[in-house]
């Protein structure tokens, strides 16, 4: 189980008190914080700022940029859109999950690496692509994800 700090919960709590409308932000800022959104940060939301946790929730799992389980130190987006697809995008997969020894979804045991899927990163011309903490690697063949991964480490 993860530690999670409860103070520091409280106080990005208390820098959006009285704002109408912040909850976005703050859940982005907990996401930000933790590289998740705990359960106990919803609830300790839902208390002070008297929202029900069902809406915290719904916006919690509406939006990718934000996650319910703990994720890996380093984000890896593969794109599975049909410029990527067709370039090679699920042979990518294939060996970042063979390397890194997830599923897509998953996160590495060591909090390393989480692994997902996107439908489209908008630059379709460098497909086969692989996003990896912001940083976008084009044209990546098979032979090149274990140098790739590396980098990483």
């Amino acid at each position: 189980m993860v530690e999670i700090d409860l103070n520091r919960v409280d106080e990005i709590i208390e820098g959006y008190r009285g704002e109408r409308g912040a909850l976005i932000q703050l859940l982005l800022d907990i996401q930000s914080e933790f590289n998740w959104i705990p359960k106990e940060a919803i609830v300790r939301i839902s208390e002070q700022l008297r929202i029900p946790k069902s809406q915290i929730y719904r916006i919690a799992t509406f939006y990718k940029a934000m996650s319910l389980n703990p994720l890996g130190r380093h984000l890896i987006q593969v794109c599975l859109g049909t410029a990527c697809q067709v370039r090679g995008g699920p042979k990518i997969m294939d060996r970042i999950m063979e390397s890194l020894g997830i599923k897509e979804g998953e996160t590495t045991s060591d909090m390393r690496f989480t692994l997902r899927r996107v439908n489209c990163l908008g630059c379709c011309a460098m497909g086969p692509v692989v996003v990896i903490d912001g940083d976008y690697h084009g044209k990546v063949t098979p032979s090149a994800v274990k140098s790739m991964l590396e980098c990483y480490k």
